[in-house]
């Protein structure tokens, strides 16, 4: 996904600077009020539901559920780590209210990995280590037709002749303090976006499973997975237009227009670079991006390392 890059803030004078903070606090107070929005509308229209069937009246539920989840995706993308209110005035920008996180359920087996510290003698004095007690943290991962919780211990070992206390690292998750493993983060992408379920139709599957994950965690995995991959992105982007001759075309897709209860056509961009039939050695790959439109400054913009090589 494109993103705007911002203007050297150094350099920036006051009212130009005054003006950017403005514009993203207006921007961020309109989304906090769509989102509102689109919950109370929600729950006007599964009222409505209750009692009668409509296919008109549950598709535009299904809109506004994708809509909903990809403004909170999008939220948690742009917002990893809110700031500490320094003011009066900070303080009066929303900030999202988070689900209760619960507790992992009971059913589901588990798995201990123990993490022993390296260390077999005091770092410090080389006195004997003895077991002091441990700290166990659990993290939710999927495996395919089934979930796990794998739990980590990391022992603590304490120094016998000192106040020395030794433990192994904790593991790093994919998302800072996140609840999702790897396997369930690639899981939860592959569905919404190879799969076309929806973050809310995949809460009432794995419910079903007697997993409760709110479609407002998840939308904040998608957003978190996203920052994850950028470099990625970023690295296959630079990859393809460095080929000597690329392959390019554009598809029509139908994309939820805000507010309208319809379908818009954007355009998904696909760049290629394979050249095996004239004998190159490079792997191939595809490079894709999206625009709202057919306009021909997307392309441009898409290749505009191309045309500076030249």
């Amino acid at each position: 996904m494109a993103v705007n890059a911002l203007p050297d803030l150094n350099v920036l004078p006051a009212e130009a600077l005054r003006a950017l903070i403005l514009a993203q606090h207006e921007q961020l107070l309109s989304r906090e009020r769509e989102i509102e929005h689109l919950k109370l509308l929600l729950v006007k229209l599964h009222r409505m539901q209750f009692g009668r069937k409509s296919e008109k009246l549950q598709r535009q539920i299904e809109q506004l559920e994708l809509r909903l989840e990809e403004l909170e995706s999008s939220r948690s993308e742009k917002e990893p780590t809110p700031p500490e209110p320094t003011s009066l005035r900070a303080s009066a920008i929303p900030t999202a209210v988070k689900p209760t996180r619960r507790a992992l359920p009971d059913h589901l087996p588990r798995q201990t990995r123990t993490h022993v510290p390296q260390e077999t003698v005091c770092p410090q004095c080389r006195g004997e280590l003895r077991k002091l007690g441990e700290d166990v943290s659990e993290m939710l991962e999927y495996v395919p037709a089934s979930f796990v919780v794998i739990r980590h211990v990391r022992t603590k070992l304490s120094c016998t002749k000192c106040d020395c206390i030794v433990q192994a690292e904790a593991p790093s998750r994919p998302i800072e303090r996140g609840l999702a493993g790897p396997g369930l983060l690639a899981h939860v992408l592959v569905s919404k976006y190879c799969d076309h379920q929806p973050l809310y139709r995949q809460s009432e599957m794995y419910a079903r499973q007697g997993v409760e994950l709110e479609r407002s965690t998840m939308a904040d995995w998608v957003g978190g997975s996203s920052r994850l991959l950028e470099p990625l992105v970023e690295a296959l982007h630079r990859y393809v237009i460095a080929a000597g001759k690329l392959h390019a075309d554009d598809t029509p897709v139908p994309v939820l227009a805000p507010g309208q209860g319809k379908t818009k056509t954007g355009r998904l961009w696909t760049y290629v670079r394979d050249d095996r039939p004239a004998g190159d050695g490079a792997a191939p790959a595809v490079w894709f991006t999206y625009s709202p439109d057919r306009k021909g400054e997307h392309p441009a913009q898409h290749l505009r390392r191309i045309q500076s090589a030249l």
